[in-house]
């Protein structure tokens, strides 16, 4: 189904439900369509934090690694050479 901009904007809740009952919107403004009106296919679900609490074990000191090996680019951009 093919609708104006106007009339789009005074429905849009009727052709939301529409389109949540699977017909095809579609928004047109003087005869060219414009946009499709669809519904989302899935929600994203919330993330979990601390879901591999335990599973990975990191035995690097990377603060420590990172220091030595840009210690002397580090000391240059903020004291100069």
């Amino acid at each position: 189904m093919q609708v104006n901009l106007h009339d789009a904007k005074t429905h849009l809740s009727r052709y939301v439900d529409q389109a949540l009952a699977g017909e095809e919107v579609v928004i047109a403004r003087a005869g060219k369509p414009l946009v499709r009106l669809v519904p989302l296919e899935t929600q994203p679900s919330a993330r979990r934090g601390g879901f591999l609490k335990g599973q990975a074990i990191l035995k690097a000191d990377l603060k420590a690694d990172l220091k030595a090996d840009f210690k002397a680019e580090i000391e240059e951009m903020f004291y100069g050479s």
